[in-house]
């Protein structure tokens, strides 16, 4: 069974259910399995807990 996870910033629940549709219908098709053998796991992260170049992304972003 494969697992598909991505970490990355606070997303809306529109977002989360388009990017499960498309790793799961990208995996299958690349691999042939089924789609009930697929999990998507998303960890969304706080931007206070991410840091780029040396700056927390929270602080980026204002």
């Amino acid at each position: 069974m494969p697992v598909i996870t991505l970490e990355m910033g606070p997303l809306t629940t529109e977002q989360k259910e388009k990017l499960i549709v498309a790793f799961t219908r990208d995996v299958c098709e690349v691999t042939g399995m089924p789609p009930e053998a697929m999990v998507v796991l998303i960890h969304e992260l706080s931007r206070d807990n991410m840091g780029v170049a040396g700056q927390q992304v929270s602080k980026m972003r204002r």
